[in-house]
């Protein structure tokens, strides 16, 4: 009797660890493989390609569709949108939540994701490692269990940190190594990488387990750097730059690489901690790679000018042009009162609106339907309508119409009030909002008096919290109403 094949999603399916994994996966399973241009691509034996904008529930929820268990690969260190504002920890979040929400909606058995290795001491973490455990931590809130395999440096010819270190040891006539350079890290091949992930799947004993896996040996970044430079075959003059502070140094390797400070800075970042495997987390079979440094070097680089000779032979790229969307993302995060949740915050804001600016701006609004105005027009700035209550965590305002909003058939402008598991903090989103001003004036108006709104934003409801704390009896009082 044919044993039926599990089917996996695959988030981040085009990223360089995901294309390696899919390839390896759909041996043993069908794949589902999730990308914002799935209908770009051709399905072919075992796998199956779906458009899916992981920053829509909906779209999430769609691309997980069928699937037993679900791999998550994703980060957002780089700008989703024309303009983004907010960090890409927020971001983070709202993508993990999305992913985990659409798990428990489609029965998933199981998450496996790939973080970083985490050092004991969690208070001081870095940007990147402590948005990897609040993913880690989000992508399990809603019952799935989940499989966290911790790598720290992954080498491979793409991906984030390793190019960066070559693009260092090939451009640089002379190394300048900061104090960071001294700690110690775990660098693991890609294939050992693939294999992990690979091997983690179904595994009910790995369930709700993270796993650290490394390489055959540990050592420091300018171990790692004089390494590399043998493989090169380069021989430049190394200095130890002791004074060189995390802030310059991730400056300078930014301007030495040529790769965008979105990815640099928060890579930097954690460079400051020792990142080695523990073996108390590892797992024989799935830890423990088998490439060595100066082997996973090799075959980096091989692949790399492998690749240039393709894109040389090929001339230029085939991929169709697309026109070029003038759409906004911004997320910011704020704290609401203990007892309230996104629901209120989605109702707060919008009465609030009115009432801080007063008598320039008011809001107007029925059930459903909420216009922004000014006294002297007729039309409004902005109309949104409110989406039908799906649960209190989580509140959308679809952008419908106004003045300052190109809404076109299938827009999907809206902003969303997202309650972050287990606390008190709100993510408040605006998503594919295409301004109707033309560009240059919307970046210098009001893209800018959004942010400085949000600010203020903040402001209230730690007023609201200060004077709940007096006063706990009275806290619906303070409330602003909605002028109608």
């Amino acid at each position: 009797m044919t044993q039926t094949r599990k089917r996996l999603a695959l988030a981040g399916a085009t990223g360089y660890i995901g294309h390696n994994l899919l390839n390896e996966l759909k041996k043993k399973y069908d794949v589902i493989a999730l990308s914002r241009n799935g209908d770009d691509k051709d399905d072919e034996d075992h796998v199956e390609w779906r458009s899916c904008d992981l920053f829509s529930l909906n779209d999430t929820i769609d691309g997980l569709q069928g699937a037993d268990i679900a791999i998550y690969l994703v980060h957002s260190m780089m700008p989703s949108a024309k303009l983004t504002q907010g960090s890409f920890e927020d971001m983070d979040l709202i993508l993990a939540d999305n992913y985990a929400r659409a798990a428990k909606e489609n029965g998933i058995q199981q998450i496996v994701y790939l973080s970083g290795i985490i050092p004991e001491e969690t208070e001081d973490l870095s940007r990147h490692l402590k948005s990897r455990l609040e993913v880690e931590r989000v992508l399990g809130a809603y019952g799935t269990p989940v499989t966290t395999i911790r790598a720290a440096l992954i080498v491979g010819p793409k991906g984030s940190s390793f190019p960066i270190l070559s693009k260092l040891v090939k451009r640089l006539p002379v190394m300048l190594l900061p104090e960071w350079t001294r700690n110690q890290t775990h660098p693991v091949a890609l294939p050992d990488v693939i294999h992990a992930l690979g091997a983690s799947v179904g595994r009910e004993d790995l369930k709700d387990r993270a796993i650290d896996i490394g390489g055959p040996e540990s050592m420091t970044y300018k171990e790692m750097i004089l390494k590399t430079a043998e493989v090169m075959g380069k021989n430049q003059p190394t200095f130890d730059i002791p004074l060189m502070t995390v802030k310059l140094s991730r400056l300078w390797v930014t301007l030495v690489s040529g790769e965008p400070k979105e990815t640099v800075y928060p890579l930097v970042e954690s460079m400051v901690h020792e990142m080695v495997a523990d073996p108390d987390k590892m797992v024989d079979g799935i830890s423990d790679g088998k490439v060595t440094f100066e082997e996973s070097v090799r075959m980096a680089l091989k692949e790399e000018q492998k690749e240039k000779d393709q894109k040389k032979q090929s001339g230029h790229s085939s991929k169709k042009e697309k026109d070029e969307v003038l759409d906004v993302r911004s997320v910011q995060r704020v704290r609401l009162p203990e007892g309230r949740d996104a629901n209120w915050a989605a109702d707060n804001y919008v009465s609030w609106l009115s009432s801080f600016a007063k008598p320039f701006l008011t809001s107007v609004a029925n059930e459903t339907v909420v216009k922004i105005q000014v006294p002297f027009l007729d039309a409004p700035l902005l109309e949104l309508t409110k989406e039908p209550f799906q649960d209190a965590e989580q509140a959308t305002y679809r952008i419908t119409g106004g003045l300052f909003a190109q809404v076109q058939e299938g827009s999907k402008g809206r902003i969303e009030f997202r309650q972050i598991p287990g606390s008190q903090e709100c993510l408040i989103a605006i998503h594919e909002y295409v301004p109707a001003l033309p560009w240059i004036i919307y970046k210098s108006t009001q893209a800018n008096i959004h942010l400085l709104v949000m600010y203020l934003f903040k402001l209230h409801l730690l007023r609201l919290m200060q004077t709940t704390e007096h006063a706990p009896d009275e806290s619906d009082m303070i409330v602003p109403e909605t002028n109608a």
